[in-house]
């Protein structure tokens, strides 16, 4: 682990009764980074997510948050969470943008949680950040597929977090929108400098976004940069010759 790592996964093993999950998984998320995570359906990439944000504890092996060991962390402020809320969303929840996007810092407040002078400043950052100011006063329930995510985004960035994680955010939106979407991804990783970990089932497109490639098939199958993966003699023999060029999108001629 260096001194710049924002995630290390040590030895994970995690596994549901007899059935093994993950197996032995080990990486390192430096600061700065945008790692695309990959793998079949079954892989257990949501289990590790999940397992990573303290929402389970029946795992062997370590994490550490920010240098901090997962059991003992106390700064689930500086983590931002995004799940496939969209399909989860309640349409009859009677909330606005503006109270949706708050919840963010209601969840960080100790008991009883109550605004707090300033949270209106970041919640107004945050959604200015997104570009949903206009939304603010209207129900979350009248608002597009891309709209709500949108608002789900302020709410997992407004209370500024380091890290980003979200499980295929772009599940429920149109082509369109899914690439307008990683793209504002893209740029708060590189303007903001939030680091950002993007669970995706769509391995022939993060490459145009991401810097780094986890691809996990309850296993480390392969983490590193696309580039190496591209050269990579075993990704070669692993994926055969086509599928690896459509995932290293290293060649806009393939």
């Amino acid at each position: 682990m260096s001194d710049t790592s924002i995630i290390s996964v040590i030895n994970l093993c995690f596994g549901y009764g007899r059935v093994e999950a993950l197996t032995d998984v080990t990486f390192d998320v430096e600061k700065g980074d945008y790692i695309g995570l990959a793998g079949p359906n079954g892989a257990g990439k949501t289990t590790l997510v999940k397992t990573i944000l303290g929402l389970s504890d029946r795992f062997t092996g370590a994490i550490r948050l920010f240098g901090q060991d997962l059991k003992s962390f106390d700064g689930w402020g500086r983590v931002g969470y995004l799940s496939q809320r969209v399909s989860a969303f309640n349409p009859l929840f009677p909330a606005t943008v503006k109270e949706v996007v708050g919840l963010g810092l209601l969840s960080q407040k100790g008991f009883p949680r109550r605004s707090g002078r300033g949270d209106a400043a970041k919640i107004r950052r945050s959604l200015d950040l997104m570009g949903i100011s206009e939304l603010e006063e209207r129900p979350v329930s009248d608002l597009s597929g891309g709209q709500q995510q949108r608002v789900f985004l302020a709410r997992a960035l407004v209370s500024g977090p380091e890290l980003l994680i979200l499980d295929e955010p772009g599940t429920a939106l149109d082509p369109q929108s899914r690439e307008g979407f990683f793209e504002f991804i893209k740029r708060l990783n590189r303007d903001e400098g939030i680091t950002v970990v993007l669970i995706t089932h769509d391995t022939s497109d993060i490459g145009q976004y991401a810097n780094k490639l986890l691809y996990l098939d309850k296993k480390v199958v392969f983490y590193g940069s696309f580039s190496d993966f591209c050269r990579s003699d075993e990704m070669h023999r692993y994926f055969g010759y086509f599928s690896q060029h459509l995932i290293c999108h290293q060649h806009r001629t393939v």
